[in-house]
């Protein structure tokens, strides 16, 4: 009985409450979440977990104790694929970072991406910029990864001191510049020999990543890693 009530309230839900694809906005199917099958299949993904030495960890190469980095997909200025940032980031879709978050973790899952990371790390917002946004997007991003890799999340050890300007306008110099010393680290001693996932959502230059993997550096034994939602096709 409540076999035959699911099949028939489940189409008819959908019939009155309708759900929409963030990329192309068409109606998503009931076995659809969040991205139609067809924009899904067009996502412009990197693979870039499936290569050694990739262009996002060469990024970071010599700048701090790298095990491994990916991005999930290109974000293009432009590309129909912005829109899900933008609604994420900026139009308070914050369920929308876990979401993304667990395609991306799925997909990362097939490989030893994950293996032997301890805990991940969001990369944090300074107060004021998250009472003003409502949310941390880096944060939803991790709890959706930790979902499916299980790999628990803290959001308390490593804190933003500096309220900085946006990153979006400056140069490569001026980010470097507006992100020196901004992150602190609380009870090092707690992560000695751990390997730990730096997660934000979008890479640019990796300058902000740089700069909270950088409050680890002091850390014996300390190995990171690093995953982004997106990084940027120039």
């Amino acid at each position: 009985m409540k076999n035959t009530m699911k099949s028939w309230l489940g189409p008819l839900f959908h019939l009155f409450f309708p759900r929409y694809c963030v990329v192309c906005g068409a109606p998503l199917i009931e076995s659809e979440e969040t991205i139609c099958t067809r924009c899904n299949m067009d996502m412009p993904r990197t693979n870039y977990h499936k290569v050694k030495e990739n262009p996002v960890e060469r990024m970071f190469w010599g700048k701090f104790p790298l095990e491994r980095a990916t991005s999930y997909f290109f974000y293009r200025k432009g590309g129909d694929f912005r829109r899900i940032l933008h609604q994420f980031k900026y139009g308070g879709k914050k369920e929308l970072g876990a979401t993304m978050g667990r395609f991306m973790a799925a997909e990362l899952s097939a490989t030893d991406f994950f293996k032997d990371i301890d805990v991940i790390i969001p990369v944090p917002l300074h107060p004021r910029k998250r009472k003003a946004r409502g949310y941390n997007q880096s944060e939803w991003i991790a709890r959706g990864v930790s979902q499916v890799s299980g790999i628990p999340v803290d959001i308390s050890s490593v804190v933003r001191e500096k309220n900085t300007d946006t990153q979006t306008h400056k140069s490569v110099y001026e980010r470097w510049e507006n992100v020196d010393g901004i992150f602190r680290l609380h009870h090092p001693e707690y992560f000695t020999g751990k390997h730990v996932l730096i997660i934000d959502d979008v890479l640019t230059t990796g300058s902000t990543t740089t700069a909270c993997a950088d409050v680890f550096c002091e850390v014996a034994g300390i190995r990171i890693s690093v995953l982004t939602l997106a990084v940027a096709d120039s």
